[in-house]
């Protein structure tokens, strides 16, 4: 069986819907993005190394991301002090989103068993979801790797 097989998603499903509050007050919808590209990526936990990597990357090319009118919105397990205390220490200009319960994940297929030490448990998978104007997922990455996801988002981005 093929690695993706296992995942619910793919390259032109419609990207489920999802509303939850986000950093700086906001709150992100999927029905306010209607007619609009948007990435949502999903990363395990704010502040650690990886996921500032990421971040810090996506912060970086925003700008880039801007032009291509791509809105990006990060999304977390995170509660929202932890949220806003990371967007706030690294400058974050996107919202982050936290998803307590985990439902937006679990839609996206991404609240998966893991295993540390030995020891299993349920998180958040490293993965991202490039969306179209259309609503339809364009791009699918699982297990990206913090460094090169930026510039991988832009590539696909361009030819949106």
């Amino acid at each position: 069986m093929a690695d993706t097989a296992k995942y619910l998603l793919n390259p032109g499903d419609p990207a489920p819907s999802f509303k939850m509050p986000a950093s700086k007050g906001r709150t992100v919808a999927s029905d306010d993005l209607k007619g609009r590209p948007y990435l949502l990526y999903f990363y395990p936990k704010a502040d650690t190394p990886g996921c500032t990597t990421q971040a810090c990357g996506i912060q970086e090319a925003l700008p880039s991301l801007k032009k291509l009118n791509l809105t990006v919105i990060g999304v977390s397990p995170d509660q929202m002090p932890a949220i806003e205390k990371f967007a706030d220490k690294y400058g974050l200009e996107f919202p982050l989103a936290s998803d307590e319960t985990h439902a937006v994940a679990e839609a996206y297929g991404v609240w998966v068993e893991k295993s540390m030490y030995g020891k299993k448990y349920f998180g958040m998978e490293r993965s991202s979801f490039l969306v179209d104007a259309d609503g339809c997922i364009r791009n699918i990455w699982r297990k990206v790797k913090p460094a090169e996801h930026a510039a991988d988002v832009e590539a696909a981005a361009q030819a949106l």
